[in-house]
């Protein structure tokens, strides 16, 4: 079926109960990351409204373990500021990629959804698009399944510590990346792709030997980003 540019970048009430329902498979998972953080964060000294007012307001799951890193009676605000942007700025190459359709919106609409845009909803969104399908209802109700397991699972480790204290044990730490490798392989498959692809893992992985912590996030970002800028400046010229 045959879907115009118009219909592409919808979002109506349907399409974002859609999207919610489709992530919440994967958002039950988070529950079980959103228990550590809660324990952890009552651990480091943080008050049951600040946690779960900062999970609620953040939702950024390895920059909220890494700012708990930080936490202590003098807080570095500098290293934490940087350590934060650090590991969110692949959410600046998120916003490029899905400008195209969230420029349609109006600002109110499009900064809304961005909140709580994340790894696997913005993987799910932009496989809809690559298959001429609106993905802005997946972007956004599949944000909202994130976000809401995301703080009943802070709520839970506050008041139920004990229930999952380590998630990695149970190979938990594993689900989010084999979504995304399952987004990635069931996405379009060409030489464009692959190109972007190895680039980003090579510069990540030199990144991750040789830089600073947590810096193999953008540089793995921002090479995969300029690698699929560049090639596409050279089939359009």
């Amino acid at each position: 079926m045959d879907i115009t540019n118009t219909e592409l970048h919808r979002l109506d009430k349907p399409l974002v109960w859609s999207g919610f329902k489709q992530l919440v498979p994967i958002s039950l998972f988070v529950v079980a990351f959103g228990a550590a953080f809660g324990l952890a964060a009552n651990q480091a000294g943080l008050g049951d409204g600040m946690v779960v007012l900062m999970s609620t307001l953040v939702f950024a799951g390895a920059a909220q373990f890494a700012a708990l890193d930080l936490w202590g009676s003098q807080v570095p605000f500098f290293t934490m500021m940087i350590t934060v942007f650090a590991i969110n700025a692949r959410h600046l190459l998120m916003g490029a990629t899905l400008y195209p359709w969230l420029s349609q919106l109006t600002p109110t609409k499009r900064y809304g959804i961005m909140m709580v845009a994340s790894d696997a909803n913005w993987a799910t969104a932009m496989q809809a698009f690559s298959r001429k399908e609106p993905g802005l209802g997946l972007l956004f109700g599949g944000g909202l399944a994130l976000w809401s397991f995301w703080v009943f699972g802070t709520w839970l480790g506050i008041y139920f510590g004990n229930v999952v204290t380590d998630p990695k044990s149970l190979g938990l730490d594993m689900v989010m990346g084999c979504f995304l490798l399952a987004m990635v392989v069931g996405g379009d498959k060409n030489l464009r792709m692959l190109a972007i692809w190895v680039v980003a893992t090579t510069s990540s992985l030199l990144a991750h030997w040789y830089l600073p912590e947590n810096s193999h996030v953008i540089t793995g970002a921002l090479a995969g980003g300029l690698a699929g800028l560049v090639w596409e400046d050279r089939d359009e010229h």
